[in-house]
């Protein structure tokens, strides 16, 4: 599975835990149905999930005029994907984080929620 692939996959499962009762488990299957599970996907679900407390309060820190608490899920799920991958991921360059996430927030999202995103992840790494 190409890495943006598991970057689709992982926001999907993950909004799934979110939205639904479902657990990592049951949300990944549910979103995979027949393919196999990938390295990079697990790792994303995994580290997103494990780390999701610091992720917010990173992705709180740098919100202008919002609250954690008022971001629609879209933008929150894809925040948390992309901030794992800045801060825990050494071999995805920042460049590529911040641009696979604004491309996932306007493919689940809207046109805003690319700009959006684009623009809380530029003021982390100023």
């Amino acid at each position: 599975m190409k890495r943006r692939l598991a970057r689709e996959k992982a926001f999907q499962t993950l909004f799934q835990m979110i939205t639904t009762d479902l657990n990592q488990q049951a949300a990944m299957d549910y979103v995979l149905e027949e393919e196999e599970n990938d390295p990079f996907l697990i790792q994303l679900v995994e580290g997103v999930t494990t780390h999701q407390k610091e992720l917010d309060e990173w992705v709180a820190e740098h919100l202008e005029n919002w609250s954690l608490e008022r971001l629609p899920k879209v933008e929150k799920t894809v925040l948390r994907i992309a901030v794992f991958e800045l801060k825990y991921e050494e071999d995805t360059p920042t460049q590529v984080a911040i641009n696979e996430a604004v491309e996932l927030a306007k493919t689940f999202g809207d046109e805003a929620s690319g700009k959006f995103v684009n623009g809380v992840l530029s003021k982390m790494n100023e």
